[in-house]
């Protein structure tokens, strides 16, 4: 099949600007060496885990790369809420009321897409975060997020997969990764005390892979 790249292009143009811009950072590949790839490690805390319900509350992310966390560029972003669930605030802790400074929903995407750029993002059971900013984005007429990404919980099964010391059917947490590898859980069940915490996790599965090994990168 021919790609058509003009007609990729006229398309783009019918979204907004912020989401051009976005775009237009895509038309440079990804590079193969680990070391000069771009990551972006990210979390969200939600209201709750229906998809067509629930909503952000809060992202949170840290950029990494050369297998640095650059622990000063890290994003936080705390969304305007409707809808509250009393349930997972005994999680997350964020309530209705608290004195955060809020964004709408479209203006959190819109620093978060300008964050995040053609990064490769990565989050822990990546599946729900990434179906909930795309959710998030349908809500508003925008495509997909274009970023590849991973997962840490695969990548973690991945790099122990050759020992007797992993169960292949187990669901990892955070806490369960986090304690194998000597990692204080600080700020647990905040989107950027998470983001941090798998961060820390990820560059522990950096080490064991060697610097020109190719990542398993996936799109959604």
């Amino acid at each position: 099949m021919k790609f058509n790249w003009f007609n990729t292009k006229k398309r783009n143009q019918n979204q907004p600007y912020f989401w051009q811009k976005y775009s237009e950072k895509f038309e440079k590949k990804t590079p193969e060496n680990i070391d000069e790839i771009k990551f972006v490690v990210f979390d969200t805390e939600a209201t709750g885990f229906d998809f067509e319900k629930d909503r952000i509350l809060s992202i949170g992310a840290v950029r990494v790369q050369n297998r640095e966390i650059k622990i000063s560029e890290n994003f936080e972003v705390y969304l305007e809420q409707e809808r509250f669930n009393p349930e997972t605030v005994k999680i997350h802790g964020i309530i209705q009321n608290e004195k955060f400074e809020k964004v709408e929903e479209l203006e959190a995407l819109k620093l978060f897409l300008a964050y995040i750029e053609n990064s490769v993002l990565v989050a822990h059971h990546a599946g729900f975060d990434l179906k909930m900013v795309n959710k998030a984005l349908k809500r508003h007429n925008l495509p997909k997020l274009k970023n590849k990404f991973l997962d840490t919980a695969y990548l973690y099964k991945k790099t122990r997969i050759a020992t007797n010391f992993i169960d292949p059917n187990k669901m990892y947490s955070l806490d369960d990764i986090a304690e194998d590898y000597n990692i204080e859980a600080i700020d647990r069940h905040t989107a950027t005390g998470d983001a941090f915490i798998t961060a820390l996790i990820f560059m522990k599965l950096l080490g064991k892979i060697k610097s020109k090994g190719k990542l398993p990168l996936r799109t959604y």
